[in-house]
This record gives structure tokens, sequence and C-alpha cells, in this order.
């Protein structure tokens, strides 16, 4: 009976507030939209953990009682919250199931209660965020979804979601300049589709700003002495034995990594490929740099990996292959070899 009432609840949510709320980010950034996929599938094992336990649920649950529609799911979900108020999923799962129906002011103080038990979780910054975004009239980013967002990017640099919303909040604002910058690492991230809807908005902050337009070699190296010196050229192939044993999925993702050495596991640089264009060639400097602050050209040593991933998530996930890390020190003087899947 428990399994029962999970499977209807958790399907029923899921596969409705996925259409509802992934169909407008589908149509504006498809690159990110698998991540997020993939993040809401996660929901389902959540929402295991607080509707399909049997110490969580009223003793008089009957098959009579299993939810039929949205309304039901999310009327039993606020009942299951209300006695067990301390589940972060639950309240994120709330929050877009509120969306789903357009709720936004409710979806918002979801996704709050949310942030208060899990506020280190930076794809759920960006969600909190969002419906903040939703929720004003003006649909306007508060101070405290930007705070949310400049978080999630410290927790996740490589977060495309984040850095997209930040820009629209920096525009939105009065800093064009600011949403170009916080826009433009994007560009090298993204599949070509979205990147040809994005550079126009970089653009256009740009005019906005008083500053040229891009140029054609938008994610061109940087014309400063330093930055050029302190680029590293890194050579990634794949294991054969490895690759002779393993079936690749041809949607599956290779990211090219740059750190501090000794420091956060952050990336300090990336670069991401596909797994057709094994092996290749990459030159990692300070226009693959995901922050402005903290750029490759200022390290004296870094180490360097090249992970191959299947969900296309820059964090590492259950799964991913990844290369030895080497320790490279800066400016580089030969190219850096990196093999994923090779044997210890």
């Amino acid at each position: 009976m428990v399994m029962n009432l999970f499977a209807a609840l958790a399907a029923l949510l899921t596969v409705l507030v996925l259409a509802a709320v992934l169909w407008p980010l589908w149509r504006g950034a498809r690159g990110t939209v698998v991540a997020v996929i993939l993040m809401l599938s996660v929901a389902t094992f959540a929402l295991y953990r607080l509707v399909g336990t049997p110490a969580a649920l009223s003793p008089h649950t009957a098959a009579g009682a299993l939810p039929i529609t949205l309304e039901d799911a999310i009327a039993q979900l606020e009942a299951e919250l209300e006695r067990h108020p301390n589940e972060p999923e639950g309240w994120r799962l709330l929050g877009r199931s509120y969306a789903a129906q357009l709720r936004h002011a409710d979806a918002q103080a979801a996704f709050d209660k949310a942030v208060k038990l899990l506020p280190d979780d930076p794809e759920l910054l960006v969600e909190a965020a969002q419906s903040r975004l939703f929720a004003s009239a003006e649909r306007k980013l508060d101070a405290q979804g930007v705070s949310m967002l400049e978080k999630a990017l410290a927790l996740d640099p490589p977060n495309q979601r984040a850095r997209w919303f930040l820009g629209v909040a920096q525009r939105q604002n009065g800093q064009p300049a600011e949403a170009a910058r916080t826009w433009e690492p994007l560009l090298a991230r993204v599949d070509a589709a979205t990147a040809a809807q994005l550079r126009p908005q970089i653009d256009e902050a740009r005019a906005e700003a008083g500053l040229p337009p891009l140029p054609a070699a938008a994610q061109a190296r940087p014309d400063s002495t330093e930055a050029t010196a302190h680029a590293v050229t890194i050579k990634v192939s794949l294991d054969p034995q490895f690759a002779s044993r393993v079936r690749l999925r041809g949607d599956a993702s290779v990211f090219v990594i740059a750190r501090m050495a000794g420091g956060p596991p952050m990336p300090v640089a990336v670069e991401k490929h596909g797994v057709q264009d094994l092996p290749l060639t990459v030159v990692l400097d300070d226009a693959d740099s995901l922050m402005p602050t903290q750029k490759l050209s200022a390290l004296r040593e870094v180490e360097l990996v090249a992970r191959l991933s299947e969900s296309g998530n820059a964090t590492r996930q259950p799964g991913d292959v990844e290369s030895a890390p080497v320790r490279v020190p800066l400016p580089a003087t030969a190219p850096v070899e990196l093999v994923i899947g090779a044997a210890d």
C-alpha cells in the first residue's frame, strides 16, 4: 500500500511539475534543461523519504486515498509537511508543484522554508531565487533573491542557471556591464543553439553600458601578456582499454578543469566538450575563468583534471570518470596529457 501511494504521488507530481515548470526554460535555454530534469528526478527518491516511509503516513491511509490529480497530490504533500515540517526536499517539491499551478507566492514561501533547512544547496538556492522573481509583480529579483544567486555561484561556479538569473538581475538593476560580464562565460559552456540566443542579449547589455559588441571570437584568448603566459595546453584522451570495455553515450560531456592546487574543488577555469571530440587539445586561460575575481593568471600552480560525465553536469556526479589529477606550475612549459579511465 505504501509503495502504491508513493508511486502515484511521486510520479504524478514529477511529471506534471516537469511539464509545467520546464517548458519556458526549454524554449529559452535548452542547454540547461537536461541538468534540471535530472535534478527533478531526484525528487522522486526524496519524496519516498517523506511519503513512502510507513512512519510518515497516516495510519488510516488506504487505496482510495491515492491522488489522481495534481491538486490531490499537493493536498497530500501539504498534509505530510504539516506533520513533518523539517523535510527540505518535501518543501522543495511543494514549491515546484505550486509553481506548476502558477501559485508563485505560495511557491516562494515553500522554497524559503526549504532554503532555511538546506541553506547550502546551490540548485535549491537558484530555484528559490527564481520563485521570488516570478512572485514579484514587476518580475524583478529582490535583494534576497540576488543574494541567493550569488551564494549559489560561490558554491557551484559552473551553475548556468544561477549565472543567467544573476545577469538578469544585474541588468534589471541598471548594471548592464556587470550583466554582460556575468553572462559571457556561458558562451563557452552552452551548446551552439543556446549561445546563438545568448549572444544578442550580451551585446544588448554591452551596448547599454557603452561597450562595443562582442568580437567574432567572443571566447578569444585574452590579449594580456600575463594571461597568455599562464595559458596551459592540455591534451585529453580516453584510455584504450577503458574505451574498449565501456559503451559511451553519444551525448556524454568532457569537462577539462583547472583548479587551485591544494585548494577548494571548485574550478578556476573549465571548458566543456562532447565525447565525440576526443582525443582533443584545449588551451585553458583567463577566457575560461568562471569568476572575474579568480583568474587563472593569478595562480602559480594549478591542478588539472579531465572528467567524463554522462549527465552533462559540471559538478561531479556518481558514475563520472576522471583522469588522474596533474599539478602544473604556471606558466606551463609544455602540453599536459590527461588520460580518462586509465588504471591507477
